[in-house]
């Protein structure tokens, strides 16, 4: 009997989407404030809302649907600003009101966003085949 369940390789590649694109908030975050953008810099500004995405990865059970936009995508998003704000005050890094605001909305875009799109996209290819 197969499986519904999504293989490695996939659960992986949504991970690494994940993770790429926070890490490219960090880098436009940096380059945009004329900050360094050296690899330790870049890791600083980025491990915060890494780590919360990974706990908002497990909390919803990411790999079972590792595209969805729900639950995944939004506890992935969630996780990565709530736990990445609290780990960034725990150490020393900035939380101004701005800043919380602007991570919020690029991430979900970004984390929320781009599964969105995907579905769409799926739905659409799907409506052609039935037609």
């Amino acid at each position: 009997m197969p499986s519904n369940r999504p293989s490695a390789a996939v659960v992986a590649i949504a991970a690494a989407v994940d993770a790429l694109l926070v890490v490219a908030f960090a880098v436009a975050g940096r380059s945009s404030h004329a900050e360094g953008l050296d690899l330790s810099g870049v890791w600083r500004t980025a491990w915060p809302f890494l780590a919360g995405g990974a706990v908002g990865w497990v909390a919803a059970l990411g790999w079972r649907r590792p595209f969805a936009a729900w639950p995944t995508g939004v506890a992935a998003w969630l996780g990565a600003v709530v736990i990445g704000m609290v780990l960034r005050t725990a150490t020393g890094q900035g939380t101004a009101m701005p800043f919380i605001v602007v991570a919020t909305l690029s991430l979900a875009v970004l984390i929320v966003g781009w599964r969105a799109a995907l579905a769409l996209v799926t739905r659409r290819r799907a409506l052609r085949l039935v037609r």
